[in-house]
C-alpha cells in the first residue's frame, strides 16, 4: 500500500511538472474486433517534441463479448508548429477479451502488445485540438485501430 501511494505521489509530481498536458476522447475503429469504441486520451509533455501518451479503449462487441485495451505511448513530435502537427508514435498495448458463458462462468484473455503507428493534430484554436491517428497493434490480437477524437490543454 506504501509502495503504490508512492508511486502515485511521484506520478502526479511528475505530470503536473510538465511544460504542456492535454486530455480528451475518441472514436476507434479496430479491424480484427470489427466494432467502433470510444476512449480517454492523455497527452503529457517532457518537452517540445516528446510526449507520454496513456490512453483506454473500450468496444461495442455484441455480447456476450467484451473487448478493451489500454495504452502507454510515447509521441515524437516532427513539428508544433504550422496548422497540422504530426507525429510518430509507439509503446506498450495491454488488451482484454473476454466472453460470459452464463451459468458457465467467464472465459478470458489479456495479451501484451507493441504499438506502432503515426498521427497527427490539427490546429482551429487555442481550446480544442482535433486529432486522428493509426496505429498497429503487434501481439495475439493483432489489428490495426483507427482513432479520431478531440484533446483539450489543461495549461
Amino acid at each position: 500500500m506504501k509502495k503504490t501511494f508512492l508511486l502515485a505521489l511521484f506520478l502526479t509530481i511528475a505530470i503536473s511538472s510538465m511544460s504542456q498536458r492535454r486530455i480528451g476522447g475518441n472514436l476507434v475503429y479496430g479491424t480484427e474486433i470489427e466494432e467502433i469504441g470510444i476512449g480517454a486520451v492523455g497527452e503529457f509533455f517532457f518537452n517540445d517534441n516528446l510526449a507520454i501518451a496513456p490512453s483506454f479503449n473500450y468496444y461495442f462487441a455484441e455480447d456476450p463479448v467484451s473487448f478493451w485495451e489500454l495504452n502507454a505511448n510515447i509521441n515524437y513530435y516532427f513539428s508544433e508548429s504550422g496548422a497540422v502537427s504530426a507525429y510518430a508514435l509507439g509503446g506498450l498495448n495491454l488488451a482484454r477479451v473476454s466472453v460470459d458463458l452464463g451459468p458457465f462462468g467467464e472465459s478470458s484473455d489479456t495479451e501484451l502488445g507493441l504499438n506502432l503507428g503515426a498521427g497527427a493534430n490539427f490546429d482551429v484554436g487555442d481550446s480544442i485540438i482535433p486529432f486522428a491517428e493509426l496505429r498497429f497493434v503487434l501481439s495475439d490480437f493483432d489489428q490495426a485501430v483507427f482513432a479520431f477524437g478531440v484533446k483539450f490543454p489543461l495549461n
